[in-house]
């Protein structure tokens, strides 16, 4: 077991912990529930999100097998069927509405036993959750070619007008009905809201009308497979074909080494409704080139070219040095989706390499660390403002339009307020451009508090700025509330005076501090004031006006400031 814990780390994986099915049933359900549970021991192995390759012992194997230098790397190959035709997969133009693309494959001659099978339907279940998002973007069908003949048509009808038999399900049902009876299905419900508000689902049929499946739900029970399947006919439905590439060469690379003749797939020919034709799996190989000393500078070792190339290719990267300088030609199996750029060749030299064996080396950048000034000063004055009385408050940083507009009194034209193209809720429509909202509606939520209420927050609120290459910036704001049964902008305006001298401003027109009367709807007529800082206004305090309180379903009156504190930096 530690032999497996090393090999799984030089391998760049983790082993979690080695348990049984008894053990886990008797951990989660009690001893009892596990009476009758297997004894054979399981490895569970964390494998990194983007290496689909691994997610299957067949990939697993393979990859450690070959890094090992036990097994050569693989080639696989997609080859024309023997005789005919390849199977083709018309895809017409009405499922452009639901889900346009299509990719389709043939495993010939393979042979399954238990292990294999449930491997194989394990793979299809773990794409399902990983790269699939939840069969959202891609959704795998796997079919007994034997079963059923082609050509197959890819196509999208009223619910109403699809009719089969589900798999393990004995009588028809229409798309409709199965919508209803996989409503309780604990592993089904997830998947039926991808097309359940659709005019149209997605279905595919054989030459004969058979229905294969209704992706992404479920697929037929005639073209079912078992373990005597000879013949597997797999095709994958998508939002992104890209996706769906990946995929389908995933489920066939991991078990064409069960065919009659390894690693080799047979061809389909997917029809587009423009009268495209694209044969896949792709399976296709690229190469990549990258110096060995890119590789030595950032892994932080000292190899020649020779042996870098070695060490790719334990990594299933075939390499080899060019002969041109430092070069090295990388080639990129179809099972490695995962590797982008020249960044990820590196981490695999590095992994194949050993991160262990990598010399430990002193920095040569001797850098101290410092707290950003703003978020220093944020720290600073939340510590006095807090001694001064008030309770610091935690707002969401999105709200509704109504709340920095109508409920203040103005019009969400000039708020130059960031909008949610499409909000989940209308309490997060736009990004807030002032954080008085949000303190007011924390007052509303604790209006059985006793009486006074201090509240503040010193927070960021997101303006438009065409200046900024993403077109809002950021500012760092300060406001307060107080909340009574008089106004007590008093008490406010002290809460500017005491932060001002924490912020060492002086009262003083011209180089401190001074304030003077302003209209603004959010506030009280007459009983509003600007903040002038150096000449410059920085923000508002004053006594809120009635309506702007009852329209955040305040009783009592209540003062508010609110200001700019990047100014003070």
């Amino acid at each position: 077991d530690e032999e497996f814990d090393e090999l799984c780390f030089e391998f760049g994986l983790e082993l979690d912990e080695i348990t049984s099915e008894k053990e886990l049933i008797s951990r989660e359900q009690g001893d009892s529930k596990a009476s009758g549970a297997s004894d054979i021991i399981l490895y569970k192995i964390d494998v990194p999100a983007n290496r689909y390759d691994l997610l299957c012992l067949e990939g697993l194997v393979r990859g450690l097998q070959v890094f090992k230098n036990k097994l050569e790397a693989p080639r696989y190959r997609r080859v024309s069927p023997a005789s005919g035709e390849p199977q083709k997969l018309i895809i017409t133009k009405e499922t452009a509405a639901v889900r346009p693309h299509a990719v389709a494959a043939v495993l010939r001659n393979i042979t399954f036993t238990q292990e294999r099978y449930d491997s194989f339907i394990e793979l299809q279940e773990k794409l399902h959750q990983n790269i699939c998002r939840k069969r959202s973007l891609v959704a795998i069908g796997t079919h007994d070619l034997d079963t059923i003949s082609g050509p197959f048509t890819y196509t999208a009808k009223p619910p109403g007008d699809i009719s089969f038999t589900p798999l393990n399900q004995t009588k028809e049902y229409t798309a409709t009905q199965l919508m209803s009876l996989y409503k309780t299905d604990s592993h089904l419900r997830h998947y039926l809201h991808i097309i359940e508000d659709k005019p149209v689902y997605p279905v595919i049929y054989d030459s004969n009308g058979i229905v294969l499946s209704m992706p992404p739900i479920i697929n037929g029970d005639h073209s079912k497979i078992a373990l005597k399947t000879k013949n597997v006919f797999i095709e994958c439905t998508a939002t992104d074909l890209t996706k769906a590439k990946i995929v389908l060469d995933m489920m066939v690379t991991m078990f064409s080494e069960y065919c009659s003749q390894p690693f080799t797939v047979e061809e389909a020919e997917v029809v587009y409704p423009d009268g495209k034709t694209c044969k896949y799996p792709e399976l296709a190989y690229r190469k990549e080139k990258l110096s060995s000393k890119f590789i030595n500078r950032k892994v932080g070792i000292n190899e020649s070219t020779e042996n870098i190339a070695q060490l790719l290719t334990r990594m299933c990267l075939r390499s080899q040095a060019t002969g041109v300088g430092d070069e090295i030609e990388v080639e990129i199996p179809p099972t490695r989706s995962d590797i982008i750029h020249a960044c990820d060749i590196m981490e695999d030299a590095a992994m194949a390499y050993g991160f262990n064996n990598i010399t430990r080396t002193t920095p040569r950048t001797y850098t101290i660390a410092n707290q950003f000034p703003l978020n220093k000063l944020t720290e600073l004055l939340r510590q006095d403002l807090a001694a001064a009385g008030f309770t610091e408050a935690l707002n969401f940083a999105l709200c509704s339009q109504e709340d920095i507009a109508d409920k203040l009194g103005k019009k969400i034209s000039e708020t130059r307020a960031a909008h949610i193209s499409n909000p989940k809720t209308a309490e997060f429509q736009v990004a807030r451009t002032t954080l008085l909202p949000g303190l007011l509606k924390t007052l509303a939520a604790n209006r059985k508090m006793p009486l006074p209420l201090r509240l503040f927050e010193i927070s960021d609120v997101v303006l438009k700025d065409e200046t900024k290459d993403v077109g809002a910036r950021n500012s760092r704001r300060f406001c307060a509330v107080y909340y009574n049964k008089s106004p007590g902008f008093e008490v406010i305006h002290g809460l500017l005076d005491r932060t001002m001298q924490l912020l060492e401003v002086k009262s003083v027109r011209g180089d401190g501090y001074h304030i003077q009367a302003a209209d603004d709807s959010t506030f009280f007529p007459g009983r509003c004031a600007e903040i002038f800082v150096r000449g410059k206004s920085v923000g508002r305090l004053g006594v809120l006006h009635p309506d702007v309180v009852n329209r955040f379903e305040l009783t009592m009156p209540c003062s508010a400031l609110e200001m700019d504190i990047e100014p003070f930096l």
